[in-house]
């Protein structure tokens, strides 16, 4: 949530409100970047919910931290957020964008292989290349993602939207399994950062 918001509130213009600064400290600060190969951190957040802060990293929380730290223009990055940057795009390529770090030879989660827009908590595999990509990085480890991107590719050059919250929202975004402006504009994107 708090990734979320403050990309949010950047992309307004308002990364220099006192709140969106404390949000990007929050991030800063507590963030973690491992798959329950260190020993956890004791103490608040971290003692809140299992699922996200005690036994490991929340893969989405990662993205979406990082998505907030991406949007900061890089001459306003302190040095804290440049080392958050750099811990979570290699959490990212460890996973090789949607992978088990333990075991890169398994998906994490099939989802994350369906683009879809908006994605909320949510990620997928464009969305993480996205960022990426936006931060400057190229690596060998984001190569299946992006084979995977390319091959989803119709004869017309679009992309389909394969996931969707639509019917929970006042109003739909596109139409599930039909070609999609939103998930055509970031993957051309992505493509015209990494070729």
């Amino acid at each position: 949530m708090t990734g979320n918001m403050v990309w949010s509130l950047i992309r307004f213009g308002y990364l220099g409100e006192l709140r969106v600064q404390q949000g990007i400290n929050w991030i800063v600060t507590y963030q973690r970047f491992d798959d329950g190969i260190k020993q956890r951190p004791k103490g608040w957040p971290y003692d809140r919910k299992e699922q996200c802060w005690e036994k490991h990293t929340c893969h989405m929380g990662v993205v979406k931290a990082l998505k907030a730290l991406a949007e900061i223009p890089p001459n306003q990055r302190a040095e804290d957020i440049k080392r958050t940057i750099e811990e979570g795009v290699e959490y990212m390529l460890a996973h090789h964008i949607h992978k088990k770090s333990h075991d890169t030879s398994q998906i994490s989660k099939p989802g994350w292989l369906q683009f879809g827009f908006p994605l909320m908590w949510n990620t997928d595999a464009l969305e993480i290349l996205g960022i990426l990509t936006r931060l400057g990085y190229e690596d060998k480890r984001m190569q299946e993602a992006l084979d995977l991107l390319i091959s989803k590719q119709d004869e017309q050059g679009r992309w389909t939207l394969e996931s969707t919250f639509n019917g929970r929202f006042q109003a739909n975004i596109e139409q599930k399994g039909k070609p999609s402006k939103w998930i055509t504009l970031n993957a051309l994107r992505v493509l015209k950062r990494s070729l």
